[in-house]
């Protein structure tokens, strides 16, 4: 690609935090404009979790074109390595229809290797890998938190310590390689350099609201069949708790209640904190991030002022 016609190519991103309305904005907007929405969801990508994603609706889907939905079975593990190749591909392919993609979703994760650049990390080491796990069976991931936090306190601020897939994967970068994977993942290249980037993120203002919302909004999942989704995948027999679809946030807590674990009651209460806590995760991530330009979803005009700068944008792009 040419490089001064990719850099009055735009590529424009939309994030925040869960519950946010993002989807609904993005949707609005790409009635109106030439968009085209690529998801940067992590749990989106699945066949099969449908209402625990607030994935949008089929007809949705066909009338305004999303990307990155429904593109694996729940048996894989999608991966934000795979993430940084689909969704430049998908890039490559909206500008070729004189489009604009629309990244949207809060898989932060995947848009910093996006924007930032994904390391060149070392395969996988079967052996150290289960090394890791004997490790957290016998002392708990809480414990090969702070293993990480010693080796690499940079990445550690960024996982969660009930998040044992990136507690394995960045342990086994520090100790297979003797460097941190967070000064790693700081010397790649951004997939996204070559063009004109804009990215917005959905920040309330009052958090309460926020909660308020998540709260609202992970019961009118429930009313709608929910429980009967996650149990579908729970009678598959080809899939278990340990799979990263089914760590997904309200999966995880309502399939320990099918195996068992708990009542229905508790974990209706576990899926609304864990949703709580992802959506503090996010803003953390957020607000960390000085680049991102912030509007708050719940003040007056919010959506009209923000549409009318995407007008601005086409206006100043020559479009």
């Amino acid at each position: 690609m040419d490089e001064v016609a990719a850099q009055v190519r735009p590529v424009w991103v939309l994030t925040g935090p869960t519950g946010t309305g993002k989807s609904d904005w993005a949707a609005q907007v790409a009635q109106r404009y030439p968009i085209e929405i690529v998801s940067v969801d992590s749990a989106m990508v699945y066949r099969g979790l449908d209402l625990g994603t607030a994935k949008p609706a089929r007809a949705l889907r066909e009338a305004i074109p999303h990307h990155l939905i429904d593109i694996c079975e729940p048996t894989e593990s999608y991966s934000a390595g795979r993430f940084v190749e689909d969704a430049t591909a998908r890039i490559i392919e909206i500008h070729a229809r004189g489009h604009i993609p629309l990244l949207v979703g809060g898989t932060l994760l995947y848009l910093r290797a996006l924007v930032s650049g994904l390391a060149r990390l070392p395969q996988a080491s079967v052996e150290l890998r289960r090394e890791l796990a004997e490790r957290a069976k016998r002392t708990g991931w809480a414990a090969l938190h702070r293993e990480l936090e010693r080796l690499d306190p940079q990445a550690a601020a960024h996982i969660h310590p009930n998040d044992p897939q990136r507690i394995q994967r960045a342990l086994e970068v520090c100790l297979s390689t003797g460097r941190r994977i967070s000064e790693l993942q700081r010397t790649s290249p951004s997939a996204l350099a070559p063009y004109r980037l804009r990215r917005w993120a959905l920040v309330p203002a009052d958090r309460a609201t926020l909660h308020a919302r998540l709260e609202e909004r992970f019961n009118a999942m429930m009313a709608h069949g929910f429980l009967g989704e996650v149990e579908s995948l729970y009678r598959r027999g080809d899939l278990h708790a340990d799979l990263p679809a089914m760590r997904a946030v309200g999966y995880r807590q309502l399939w320990a209640h099918l195996a068992g674990a708990f009542d229905l009651i508790e974990a209706v209460r576990r899926s609304i904190a864990a949703t709580r806590q992802l959506a503090k995760r996010q803003l953390t991530w957020i607000r960390s991030d000085a680049t991102l330009e912030r509007i708050d979803p719940h003040a007056p005009a919010a959506f009209a002022d923000w549409n009318l700068e995407l007008g601005r944008e086409l206006c100043r792009l020559g479009r």
